[in-house]
């Protein structure tokens, strides 16, 4: 007796090949630089040496905030050697309002004797040279870089950069440094300086961390994370 047939396998809907990555994430560049084609460094400043004290600031503190600080402080010390020469106390109480005000103080003030020690009152220009400054990492650093000396060392990932990664599928990672190296395999070196520029402005535009404005957004056809 010939044995019953087995039932045939419902055939399983073939996936959709996922698009290029590298096709996507120029995509979504393109309509981010077409949104924001001014957009720039929030931080006011006017020499590397004013972006690095600026950027070491901005920790845990709105670019805002620091871009009213800033100006006593310049006032004040306007030379690298002058803020190297500066009393703690007395630089505290001008950044008081940026918090952590004396670790600040410390790095601010530590770093420009560093700059003046080893580098002639000049800041230096590589990343190697850069994070070995007191207040300085890697995401300092690439500020520096990108927006002082225009060279793409790196891609500067804050909490609106890894934020914005995740939610457009970018990335799966969490750790800052995981974020950038994938976000640099993505997008040509040419881009990495202003990539941050753009993501960080559609943060503050759209996709607020509360509260994305998904119904709103440019990009929610491309977005795994759209609301929509």
């Amino acid at each position: 007796m010939a044995s019953p047939r087995k039932p045939a396998r419902a055939t399983k809907a073939k996936r959709k090949p996922r698009p290029d990555a590298k096709a996507r994430a120029s995509v979504i560049y393109d309509r981010l630089i077409a949104a924001y084609p001014n957009a720039h460094c929030a931080l006011d400043f006017s020499t590397p040496f004013q972006l690095i004290i600026a950027t070491i600031l901005s920790a845990q503190c709105t670019d805002k905030r620091v871009n009213m600080v800033t100006p006593v402080l310049f006032s004040r010390y306007a030379t690298v050697e002058a803020l190297a020469a500066a009393r703690q106390e007395d630089v505290e109480e001008i950044i008081k309002s940026t918090g952590f005000f004396r670790n600040k103080a410390k790095s601010i003030i530590g770093m420009a004797g560093a700059v003046v020690e080893r580098h002639g009152g000049e800041v230096p220009s590589t990343l190697a040279e850069l994070v070995t400054l007191p207040g300085v990492g890697r995401k300092t650093a690439n500020v520096i870089l990108g927006n002082a000396f225009d060279v793409n060392e790196g891609v500067v990932v804050d909490t609106h950069v890894g934020r914005l990664a995740m939610r457009l599928g970018l990335t799966s990672e969490t750790d800052p440094v995981k974020v950038e190296q994938e976000l640099m395999g993505l997008f040509p070196r040419d881009r990495w300086t202003m990539l941050a520029h753009l993501l960080i402005e559609h943060g503050r535009q759209i996709c607020d961390a509360r509260r994305p404005k998904c119904e709103i957004c440019f990009l929610n056809d491309l977005c795994p994370s759209s609301r929509v």
